[in-house]
């Protein structure tokens, strides 16, 4: 028969070993640990926490590395491109495509409603109950009225507003000298980028007059572009695409020289706030920056251009065939009044903040791309 318990002799010589019990005891039990706390012997160390930042940080760093990979080869492509170069203009024209021509395309339905509530400010109650309105009457379709003129305009106004941005900074940085540019930088912004704007504006006009018809007449008048195009030339002529010009630069040139002082400066202050230079910061911090930089600039955009913003939607969709631009102006005034000048400014702020500062992000990040330094936040030049 086996045995069950231990021996005398065991026991003995346990309690006469030199051993102390406290250290047995110490070696055999486990630590103490709370009685809700789980056998850590039983289960591996286990966290959905952990396991989900592990899995983030993977994508985080495949995709760091798919970008450096596709960052070398455009740059390859490319050849070495030289500040200030034809080059370099011309990536930055195509960062500024890609940066209005995106955003405003996403947006369509959120200046859809504006286009609409500027026209006629008892159409709609709210933006909620407007798009459940167009989607239940046209469909998901009708919510993205216009998406095509938007998408071919803007991307023609960001090529040449944030291209011709550089080329005229530069061009005039030179004509007044490296100290007298950095002194009056404010200046230098506000006239290069009405210079660029002034530019854009007439690539910007054709589709915006097409946009506008499209979603301020119900059904909209063309099935797109194209369409929209050959049916305004066709009754009015090529004049019939550029009446809504002059607000058009009214608009737009305020907000465009708003949108880059303002985020030139902005810019300057967050990286003058912040410890260390604009050049100890990665690629995520800058850009993070200028989406930042960006949207408190689109706001105080909106609110500066939103008066003329209302104008250009009341002339693309209510001016008479031959009627003359003052006389315009002035019917249409007479009949909304001031605070008519402001309906639908709420929405443009949401609207012209998240556009601005994705755009701002969308060209920084493609000069980081290709190999360029970011906007803004330069330090001033050396004394000689």
């Amino acid at each position: 028969m086996p045995i069950v318990f231990p021996t005398a002799s065991a026991l003995h010589n346990a309690f006469s070993s030199s051993t102390p019990m406290t250290t047995l005891r110490a070696s055999r039990d486990p630590p103490t640990r709370s009685k809700y706390e789980a056998r850590s012997e039983l289960y591996g160390a286990w966290s959905t926490v952990d396991d989900a930042k592990k899995k983030t940080a993977q994508l985080s760093d495949a995709a760091v590395k798919e970008f450096e990979k596709a960052s070398s080869a455009a740059q390859a492509k490319a050849g070495h491109i030289d500040l200030y170069s034809p080059k370099y203009y011309a990536a930055c024209t195509l960062g500024g495509l890609l940066a209005c021509g995106l955003t405003h395309t996403v947006v369509t339905p959120l200046d859809l409603v504006k286009c609409r509530r500027q026209v006629d400010s008892k159409m709609y109650t709210g933006n909620f109950q407007a798009w459940g309105k167009i989607g239940r009457a046209e469909g998901f379709r009708g919510v993205y009225t216009g998406w095509s003129p938007t998408f071919f305009g803007y991307s023609a106004q960001g090529a040449f507003k944030y291209g011709g941005y550089e080329f005229f900074k530069k061009t005039y940085s030179d004509m007044v000298g490296e100290q007298n540019a950095y002194k009056y930088k404010t200046w230098l912004y506000l006239g290069a980028s009405a210079s660029a704007e002034f530019i854009a504006d007439i690539a910007l006009c054709p589709f915006e007059a097409i946009k506008v018809r499209m979603q301020t007449t119900i059904p909209p008048f063309a099935t797109g572009t194209f369409n929209g195009w050959n049916q305004i030339t066709g009754k009015e002529g090529v004049s019939g695409l550029y009446k809504g010009l002059y607000p058009l630069w009214g608009r737009q040139i305020p907000y465009t020289m708003m949108k880059f002082a303002s985020f030139e400066t902005i810019v300057e202050a967050i990286y003058a706030y912040l410890p260390g230079k604009k050049s100890d910061y990665g690629k995520g911090a800058q850009t993070a920056v200028s989406f930042t930089g960006g949207y408190a600039a689109g706001i105080l955009c909106a609110i500066v251009s939103h008066p003329a913003d209302v104008m250009v939607s009341k002339l693309n969709a209510n001016r008479q065939p031959g009627e003359a631009f003052g006389a315009a102006m002035g019917r249409i005034y007479k009949d909304i009044g001031f605070r008519g000048l402001w309906n639908g400014l709420p929405v443009r702020i949401v609207m012209i903040g998240t556009l601005t500062g994705l755009q701002w992000m969308i060209y920084d990040y493609f000069k980081i791309f290709m190999g360029l330094p970011t906007t803004g936040g330069a330090a001033p030049p050396e004394e000689k």
